[in-house]
């Protein structure tokens, strides 16, 4: 793992109106990273995805990607940057095709031979979705449509992939699958800001973790560290998260 820094997020502060939902966090993540960020429903955890890929403005704080301030930079300038944004709940085209929603994933690029290769990548990875490649978006399994998403994030070719919930209302054999994807994904070089909810999950694939309560970072560490810290288990491993 190299150690130079990609992202760093400095005194970040968000409002939603009256409400200050991001309390002055600060993170970093290094190149070839997985970086986890867990914390109860609410915690800001997906908020802090939002405003780094320029969907939220924050009020306070800075966003530093490769040496560039993409504080306020508008999301298409930060997707061509290198940083996409899988959503919560999966948001995929449910109308379209399965192929015309990758096509979609690669809307950034121009080069027709890059996007091909792209979807020659993609379907590698997703056997499934070649399968479907025909099929519409709306008539796919929850698993699927996760595959999906994830694949059409990496259209873009994202440097820093940024995941939210990736394993929401899936099977224990789908998440399983799932994070196996996204452990292969970063070992192929792509750099990933990871926010879920099954915390045992993100801490088993991750290298390093931040802990959001309430808009605040409550902690951070090495991630099999935090795994297997009884506080750590009792408040976020536990009750079946």
């Amino acid at each position: 793992m190299q150690t130079d820094t990609m992202l760093t997020v400095q005194d970040l502060n968000v409002y939603y109106g009256a409400i200050h939902a991001l309390k002055g966090i600060s993170f970093e993540l290094k190149k070839g990273e997985i970086v986890a960020l867990i914390g109860a429903n609410g915690a800001g955890k997906s908020t802090t995805l939002s405003t780094i890929s320029g969907l939220i403005r924050p009020r306070q704080g800075s966003i530093i990607f490769e040496g560039k301030d993409i504080t306020m930079a508008p999301s298409e300038q930060i997707v061509r940057l290198g940083i996409v944004q899988s959503p919560e709940g999966r948001r995929i085209f449910a109308t379209l095709t399965v192929m015309e929603n990758l096509e979609m994933g690669a809307y950034t690029r121009s080069n027709k031979a890059e996007i091909q290769d792209g979807l020659a990548e993609v379907f590698k990875r997703f056997p499934r979705l070649d399968e479907r490649r025909k099929q519409l978006g709306g008539t796919l399994s929850g698993g699927e449509q996760q595959m999906l998403a994830i694949a059409r994030a990496m259209m873009a070719r994202p440097a820093l992939l940024l995941l939210d919930e990736p394993s929401m209302g899936l099977s224990p054999i789908l998440v399983e699958q799932i994070f196996d994807i996204i452990h292969d994904i970063n070992e192929d070089g792509t750099s990933i800001l990871l926010v879920e909810q099954n915390a045992q999950m993100a801490l088993s694939i991750s290298d390093r973790a931040y802990v959001l309560e309430t808009g605040r970072i409550v902690m951070s560490g090495d991630a099999q560290e935090m795994l297997h810290d009884p506080s750590i288990v009792e408040a976020y491993l536990g009750g079946g998260h």
